[in-house]
């Protein structure tokens, strides 16, 4: 039996934990930082010798590591996993946790050399998914054998729940901010060239391209370029 310290034993620091990663998640906190703070407490929580937290890049079909408390140059540079490349792939095609004794002895685990140079050990990699969608993976190393209990991947599993809210409700928010911005530069444009064509007699064409050629030459957004006219408008006015 391992002598690591097991969660069970001490479920008030547990039940706080999780209760910090809850709070981050309803906070103004950036994401990064929310991320960070999950991996810090998650490792603190189980012990653990380097935990990682991992998200799917749909563009290029990677795994990227986004955030972890090692603060081991060559574990953080680590190349991203292609898809279906090695272990922490199988959990997230599978959307199931699984469970590695012996990192150096798997014949899937793409990392040795690092794990030897770190002393990584046993491994327990949790898929972070939402709506049965899988996001990321979240991966706890020990550095000595440990066979992961069924409460510790329970523990994992909620943290890792919570982290794909996170990510989710932060990626929701910002595309809703892009669409709030997109209506609010066309309502400003729009004016603009309602403007240029009266003043100027340009058709909706022209009066579009020459705000966009400003806008290039300038190197400023239309948006304030458009909000430029209509003020010169009113200056006049």
């Amino acid at each position: 039996m391992s002598k690591k310290k097991q969660i069970i034993s001490n479920p008030s620091s547990t039940i706080e934990a999780l209760t910090k990663i809850s709070r981050a998640i309803s906070s103004d906190l950036y994401l990064e930082d929310i991320l960070k703070l999950i991996v810090t407490v998650t490792a603190e929580v189980m012990n653990s010798r380097i935990c990682t937290l991992m998200l799917f890049d749909e563009k290029k079909q990677h795994l990227v590591i986004r955030a972890t408390q090692s603060i081991s140059e060559e574990y953080i540079n680590k190349n991203p996993l292609k898809k279906s490349e090695g272990i922490v792939w199988k959990a997230a095609e599978t959307n199931r946790p699984i469970v590695v004794p012996d990192v150096l002895k798997e014949a899937d685990y793409k990392y040795k050399d690092v794990a030897e140079k770190e002393g990584l050990v046993s491994l327990l990699c949790v898929p972070m998914a939402v709506k049965n969608k899988v996001i990321g993976i979240l991966n706890c190393y020990t550095s000595k054998p440990h066979k992961f209990s069924k409460t510790e991947i329970n523990i994992l599993t909620s943290v890792a729940n919570q982290a794909a809210v996170a990510i989710e409700n932060t990626e929701l928010m910002v595309k809703t901010r892009v669409i709030q911005e997109e209506l609010e530069t066309r309502k400003v444009v729009e004016k603009a060239k309602g403007i240029l064509m009266r003043e100027e007699g340009l058709t909706e064409v022209e009066a579009f391209r020459k705000i966009q050629k400003f806008s290039m030459d300038r190197r400023k957004p239309m948006k304030e370029v458009a909000e430029a006219i209509l003020m010169m408008h009113e200056m006049k006015g």
